[in-house]
């Protein structure tokens, strides 16, 4: 599923095509990952864009300086406004979760997946929305219940930059989940 037109995955590609959402079905719900609004030149229309996708929860990857230097400062409250839980869990491009973003990620992914088996929309963006947010959408479908293998080829499917670093796909992996463990 994806919502708009593509838009490559360069800035210069970006740069004036409409944002896009590339959705899957994962649980109940709908999770997608995107590019950071303003990315393409256009915040307005980018949260627009949102607006009328209308996730329950956005989960922004990218740092206040990313925010910044797209026109993106507000981004936090605008999502907000649009009636959206925003969870800010910043982490430097091509990286994993740092410490103190680890120690906030148990509660994030509860949201996340809380939304996804109750029928909601849960939207994850970094900067180009590739590396970072393919990260944290393949975490989540596998803390769904998906084979991570599976999981991700069908992430792939809808976006084939999905995960960018060896680092980044080790995390998304998780720890291994024992069946029968309550987790």
């Amino acid at each position: 599923m994806e919502h708009g037109s593509e838009g490559g995955d360069t800035d210069s590609a970006q740069r004036g095509a409409p944002l896009v959402l590339h959705a899957l079905s994962v649980a109940d719900g709908i999770l997608a990952l995107c590019p950071l609004p303003g990315a393409s030149g256009d915040y307005d229309a980018d949260i627009e864009h949102i607006r009328e996708w209308q996730p329950g929860l956005v989960i922004s990857m990218t740092t206040d300086e990313e925010h910044v230097a797209v026109g993106a400062a507000s981004l936090g409250s605008d999502l907000q406004s649009l009636g959206s839980r925003w969870i800010h869990l910043p982490v430097p491009d091509f990286s994993t979760p740092p410490p103190d973003i680890l120690n906030r990620w148990p509660e994030a992914s509860h949201m996340a997946r809380k939304a996804l088996v109750g029928g909601g929309r849960v939207l994850v963006h970094c900067r180009g929305g590739c590396g970072r947010s393919g990260m944290v959408v393949l975490r989540l479908m596998t803390e769904c219940g998906e084979r991570p293998d599976l999981a991700l080829a069908r992430l792939r499917t809808v976006r084939p930059c999905a995960i960018e670093t060896e680092e980044q796909m080790a995390w998304a992996y998780g720890p291994r989940r024992i069946p029968g463990n309550a987790r």
